[in-house]
């Protein structure tokens, strides 16, 4: 007797249904009616794909194992029947880890059943056509194929028989999977030989003559597929039995593997992985304050398409002294970690190909470099691992050959957090300081999630190479403090999961453990600085936020590292005098901040740069320009490098000029001069200058739970989901043995709350009889809803029907459909 799944279902206690429920969330999305919707939704092609999607390679081939056992009437196999043909290799596995694949398999709902009476889900079959690479049988490919196989002597002489081009065609389709593709004329050679006979040019040895695939395809090795699974023109399909024959060394499922590939490379000392690491970090965060230093003095353009522009990226790097796709990188992960937004240009179109917007640092920016190296770091390095973004696209050319930019829409991808997750967790797996090769990593990962890994092995590498450019990884292994950050994204997810409402969001402020676990690493913060004769400023360490902004005023940078060099020059002591320092509080920060006796060359500097201060004022009378020296206007009206400013005299200490004050100051302080600006009273101003900020930008780490990387819903919460199935299959039964209601006839109870077998039971009857049913579902928000409409097809899935009052074609997801009622 068959048991349906749904019967399957119901025999299951709550607490294994709710451990049914936690390891496939996808079922409960909306929460099914009853049992029936959610044995029908457990079957669908979506959700067995991410069922699927989870198993590593060798539950893989133990769910294979079953597909090739089962038989043709009953559609049943054995646990025993797996066994024999999972061990039936070169290098069986145990029994023990076949068995533990099973019952991992029945953990997720793909097989069920007792031992002796294994069912397979339906939709398998649908979203992995080719079980362990394996084609269909002969017979349901081609009766001629189908004669071949049945005669295994014969079978063995044709392959025999084949030349050596033709052979490795066949071991390529073997290995899976079993069709290929060949331009359509290759195939409409007329056949050689009768129809039992092989062709005459190698019955006796003979050369063979023509392609190789038109050889195997007359000797019935290949068969064409016009249709069904992946048919289609030119395409060959490799029988089952003939791909069975050449796996006889390796075995039906190939070459198996119950733990993970090893690796070559013996661990690393985890100091060493450490000190590496830390290093970059220091690096990487100092090339991003670089960076947005550079867009804060001058943003860059965003496209009406989208994103940054080329020539943007590339004044970017090249003013940083980055490679693109580093910049590419770190403009990705800034923006996703709130530090830049976007805010309207002075003016209107800025560029020919722009927008009125314009990136530049955000409000963000200004609490992110007060904050620690390792807190600015952990920041960064979180809002990368969660963004779903894709730098490694950038430079690359989209599907209508337009170059992807940075920013731009077509640089999006959904599944970017789970590929990061998935290259790190598979380091995370090795020992501790364990450092793979790409191969390796490669290989791994196609172990524990082949359907995933399949196809992006570029995507992996790119993880590789961002994670090593960021400091998560260290000579190739994962850092401690990135297994750290890894296990607080985790801990994050689980988090937001038990807390959906945020009601706890602010119960941890304190410093994640990623940035604790980082500046243990990390030098201390020194607070001083070594005055060199030539006038340059070594810093032996990193400096702490606030002499790093005092150097940002006094000092021009000139190289980082483990000690960052800076230089006094004139433009940056009047930088500081242009700021509010007077000679003074200059003279006293070099004391204090010195450890080395100050230069009396540096004395001379400042105070030379502060005589000459201020000698200057610049006024916004359109502007003016006044001083008591009239040497020294006459001296500004006879600098030939000053005539576009039109300076003319209106008093013996005053000169006017038609542009504005900006445009004056800037010219006299490119000639050598040191004016100071004044308001309308004849006050200095002496500020800072104002730096444009677009508006504060929240991280994406703080608001994007990936669903492929979300964390299991609580037991608590699936419990509650049990009960409310279990109460929507006790009304779907009291339905079902509730007495008929003759239609046009009122009831004369309570009308049930009809099934969702039911529901079908009458869509399909209306689609026949083209009648108006009255049709509750279930839309994408969870809400429910109601609709009068007319059937016109049922199929995959989806029900097709229009809408009697505007007349337009709908379609609903059957596993969303909750009830169904014809209307009178």
């Amino acid at each position: 007797m068959t048991t349906s799944l749904a019967d399957h279902l119901r025999t299951l206690p709550d607490a294994a249904l709710a451990a049914l429920l936690q390891q496939r969330p996808d079922l409960v999305v909306p929460v099914p009616a009853d049992i029936s919707a959610l044995a029908i939704r457990a079957q669908s092609r979506v959700s067995v794909a991410r069922a699927l999607d989870g198993l590593d390679q060798f539950t893989l081939q133990i769910l294979d194992a079953a597909r090739l056992t089962r038989g043709m009437s009953d559609g049943t196999t054995t646990v025993d029947a797996m066994l024999a043909m999972a061990t039936s290799g070169a290098q069986p596995p145990a029994p023990a880890a076949v068995r533990a694949a099973v019952q991992q398999l029945r953990s997720v709902l793909l097989l069920y059943g007792p031992d002796d009476r294994v069912h397979l889900i339906g939709g398998v079959d649908e979203v992995a056509p080719y079980p362990a690479g394996l084609g269909r049988p002969a017979a349901e490919l081609d009766l001629r194929a189908a004669e071949l196989c049945a005669d295994p002597p014969k079978l063995r002489r044709a392959l025999l028989a084949a030349p050596p081009s033709a052979r490795a065609i066949l071991d390529r389709l073997a290995a899976g999977p079993p069709v290929g593709s060949v331009p359509p004329g290759a195939l409409q050679a007329p056949p050689l030989g009768g129809e039992d006979d092989l062709p005459p040019d190698t019955a006796n040895g003979g050369t063979p003559t023509g392609s190789p695939v038109r050889w195997l395809v007359d000797h019935r090795l290949l068969v064409p597929v016009s249709t069904g699974r992946g048919g289609g023109p030119g395409t060959v399909e490799l029988p089952r039995e003939v791909g069975l024959l050449l796996r006889r060394d390796a075995g039906p499922l190939g070459p198996m593997r119950t733990s993970p590939p090893p690796v070559s490379a013996a661990p690393r000392e985890p100091k060493a992985v450490d000190s590496a690491g830390a290093g970059q970090t220091m690096e990487v965060v100092r090339q991003t304050e670089a960076l947005l230093e550079q867009l804060a003095a001058e943003p860059a353009t965003v496209l009406r398409s989208g994103g940054l522009g080329v020539r943007d990226l590339r004044r970017l790097a090249r003013a940083t002294g980055l490679d693109e796709p580093t910049a590419a990188l770190l403009l990705e992960a800034t923006h996703a970690a709130g530090l830049t937004g976007e805010l309207e240009a002075p003016g209107a179109l800025t560029a020919r190909h722009g927008t009125d917007q314009q990136v530049l640092p955000s409000a963000g920016y200004e609490v992110w470099r007060v904050g620690s190296l390792a807190q600015r770091w952990e920041q960064l390095a979180r809002a990368w691992l969660t963004m779903t973004r894709q730098p490694g696209l950038v430079g690359q050319r989209d599907d209508r050959d337009r170059p992807i930019t940075v920013l731009a829409p077509e640089a999006e991808r959904a599944g970017a957090p789970a590929v990061r997750r998935a290259v790190l967790d598979v380091l995370a797996d090795l020992e501790p300081a364990t450092a793979p090769t790409p191969e390796e990593a490669l290989e791994l990962l196609d172990w524990w999630a082949p359907r995933r890994s399949r196809g992006r092995e570029a995507a992996h590498r790119e993880v590789l190479a961002e994670a090593a450019t960021l400091g998560v990884t260290g000579l190739g292994a994962l850092t401690s403090y990135g297994r750290v950050l890894l296990a607080d994204v985790v801990a994050g997810d689980k988090r937001s999961a038990d807390d959906p409402l945020g009601l706890h969001a602010d119960a941890d402020t304190d410093v994640s453990t990623a940035a604790r676990a980082l500046d243990v690493l990390l030098p201390a913060p020194v607070d001083h600085f070594l005055v060199q004769a030539d006038l340059t400023v070594v810093v032996p360490g990193p400096p702490d936020p606030t002499l790093a902004a005092e150097l940002d005023v006094v000092a021009e940078h000139e190289s980082a590292g483990g000690a960052s060099v800076h230089r006094v020059t004139p433009a940056s002591v009047r930088r500081a005098l242009d700021s509010g320092f007077s000679a003074d509080d200059l003279h006293g920060l070099f004391r204090r901040r010195s450890r080395t006796p100050v230069p009396q060359g540096l004395t001379y500097l400042v105070d030379d740069v502060a005589r000459r201060h201020g000698g200057l004022r610049v006024g916004p009378a359109g502007a003016y320009v006044r001083s008591d020296d009239e040497a020294l206007l006459t001296e500004l009206l006879a600098d030939r490098r000053l005539e576009t400013l039109a300076l003319r005299r209106l008093a013996p200490t005053v000169l006017t000029t038609p542009h504005q004050v900006g445009r004056m100051l800037t010219a006299l302080r490119e000639a050598g001069y040191a004016p100071v600006p004044e308001d309308a009273t004849g006050a200095a101003v002496l500020t800072r200058p104002k730096v444009r900020r677009a508006p504060a930008r929240v991280s994406v780490a703080a608001r994007t739970v990936d669903p492929l990387t979300a964390p299991k819903l609580p037991l608590p919460r699936l419990l509650g989901m049990v009960e409310q199935i279990r109460r929507g299959e006790a009304a779907a039964r009291a339905a079902r043995r509730a007495p008929a209601v003759v239609r046009g006839q009122a009831p004369t109870g309570p009308v049930p709350v009809p099934s969702h077998t039911d529901a079908l039971a009458v869509l399909q009857q209306a689609v026949r009889d083209k009648a108006l049913v009255w049709v509750g579902y279930v839309d994408a928000h969870g809400a429910t809803a109601s609709r009068l409409v007319r059937p016109v097809s049922i199929g995959a899935g989806y029900l097709r029907a229009e809408d009697e009052r505007t007349e337009m074609l709908h379609t609903f997801a059957l596993h969303r459909i909750a009830a169904a009622v014809l209307a009178d």
